[in-house]
């Protein structure tokens, strides 16, 4: 599953599932060749249209797409993605991150920083238990602990604030 913004503005979801594409929950059905050089024609609902992929980044899953002359953004964001998000650990905004929230609800069994302490992506913060789990939470940027609301010991509910950065 893929979540799909175009321009900024439109979003919609698609999946691929079995060859299959759905777009909003409906099915896609779509003639596309590749003409070469990143260009494509492409048949949907008895319309045509040239497509061409004008650049590609793949580490940020997102292109510019000029379709029939016209140029587009689109962004993309898979399932791990949403999952950081909703996590309040956005990959591509972690300059940004001020606090982080609880994935699920659990008890805290360990918590490695304190306030004041300096962080680097991706060092240990807090050990959380959900389901007989342990999951070890780590740091989405380098930045610096402002405050924690938990202790070893503290039953957390999903999207509660744990930390503030």
């Amino acid at each position: 599953m893929y979540r799909i913004k175009v321009n900024g503005q439109q979003q919609f979801e698609t999946e691929l599932t079995k060859g299959k594409l759905t777009v909003g929950g409906k099915d896609a059905h779509m003639d596309i060749r590749e003409l070469g050089n990143n260009s494509y024609h492409i048949i949907h609902n008895l319309a045509s249209c040239n497509a061409e992929v004008v650049s590609f980044d793949r580490a940020t899953k997102s292109a510019e797409i000029k379709v029939n002359g016209r140029l587009y953004n689109v962004a993309a964001k898979d399932q791990f993605d949403l999952l950081l998000e909703q996590l309040g650990m956005n990959a591509g905004d972690s300059a940004k991150v001020s606090d982080l929230k609880a994935p699920m609800p659990g008890l805290v069994l360990k918590v490695f920083v304190n306030p004041g302490d300096e962080v680097k992506k991706g060092d240990n913060l807090f050990v959380l238990e959900a389901m007989k789990m342990e999951n070890i939470i780590k740091a989405p940027a380098d930045m610096v602990v402002k405050s924690s609301k938990i202790k070893p010991g503290d039953k957390v509910e999903k999207g509660q604030v744990l930390m503030l950065f």
